[in-house]
């Protein structure tokens, strides 16, 4: 796991690319032109969707912008890239699943995978899973004229546990085809919590737009805090992260390493997926530097699965066991409210 973390920060702090990427065959065009009669919006928004799968190239772009408290000084905006390629690991029509693989070079010039970020769409969801507070998750019910039209978005850690969740429509005026998300609280990204900064989460809406060269993911943020027991904004931020389609890197590994562990990680979303339906919601500790308090032992599962050197039945039951442990109420805190 301590090589999985090194390669994880080295990917994520390499610098910008000088050169444009070659196209990658596998990229979708903007969804935004449909003459088609049977276009219905629904399965527009479909195509708007599937489009973000493929090889990329990945630029990311932190800035913080306006500080709102005397004393604090915004961050240097921070920019990183990487290669990644992004699979449809379930779709049933309604339900679309986007599974993130990072793909980098080992310490012998190998193409090593950390599996990154997960994007899950549900249309015209009867309810999203949000954060709620410092580790805790709830199950948040979505009016009927809410969702009408609607998809909702939840984002996933590494370990496939949760993250945060969105509800918006997407949009295709103006020759631009985008989804929007309404305002939803964050815990605080890796990149920031291992700083211990002064906020403790963020509250922000997302963009995912597609360009004439692959989409871009937008973050507007305001980064919280607490002053005299109440929240307070500490500083706004920008995120931009671009995925020009590539083929520049070899990505076959992040597909072997997708079908050998395939098994393994549609049962660990299942056991997150049956804990938020039985509870309301999910409890979970999160630590800065993995994310989750499951997220190290979890990957370190998928990756003997990988290698060949777990049997997936075991690791499937070990998997199990750490997520009803780790969900499962503290006792001097069992029934008490949290934030």
């Amino acid at each position: 796991m301590l090589k999985r973390r090194h390669l994880l920060a080295a990917a994520l702090a390499l610098p910008l690319f000088s050169s444009v990427p070659a196209l990658a065959q596998n990229a979708a065009a903007p969804a935004a032109d449909c003459g088609k009669p049977d276009c219905t919006q629904f399965n527009r928004d479909r195509a708007a969707i599937l489009s973000m799968t493929g090889t990329y190239r990945v630029t990311f772009h932190f800035h913080e912008t306006a500080a709102f408290v005397p004393g604090y000084e915004p961050l240097e905006p921070k920019r990183s890239g990487g290669f990644e390629a992004v699979r449809v690991i379930e779709d049933t029509g309604r339900t679309i699943r986007l599974q993130h693989l990072l793909v980098v070079k080992d310490e012998e010039d190998k193409p090593f995978i950390i599996k990154h970020w997960r994007q899950d769409w549900t249309y015209e969801p009867e309810s999203v899973l949000t954060y709620a507070g410092p580790d805790q998750w709830k199950v948040k019910q979505v009016d009927a004229a809410k969702r009408e039209g609607a998809w909702a978005q939840t984002v996933w850690q590494t370990d496939d546990s949760p993250r945060y969740g969105g509800v918006g429509h997407w949009s295709y005026d103006r020759g631009e085809t985008r989804w929007i998300s309404d305002e939803t609280a964050r815990p605080l990204a890796r990149r920031d919590a291992v700083r211990k900064p002064v906020y403790d989460h963020y509250i922000g809406t997302n963009r995912h737009a597609l360009t004439h060269e692959g989409w871009v993911h937008e973050q507007d943020n305001a980064k919280v805090g607490t002053r005299d027991g109440q929240p307070q904004t500490i500083v706004h931020e920008v995120v931009l992260n671009s995925y020009r389609p590539s083929t520049e890197f070899d990505f076959a590994a992040a597909d072997s390493y997708m079908a050998k562990t395939a098994t393994f990680w549609a049962a660990v979303r299942r056991a997150w997926d049956e804990v938020a339906a039985q509870t309301g919601g999910i409890h979970l500790v999160q630590e800065a530097e993995n994310g989750s308090s499951t997220g190290k032992q979890l990957m370190e599962l998928a990756d003997a699965v990988n290698d060949g050197k777990t049997a997936t039945n075991d690791a499937v039951a070990q998997a199990k066991a750490l997520i009803a442990k780790a969900t499962a109420p503290e006792p001097a805190k069992a029934g008490a409210s949290r934030g």
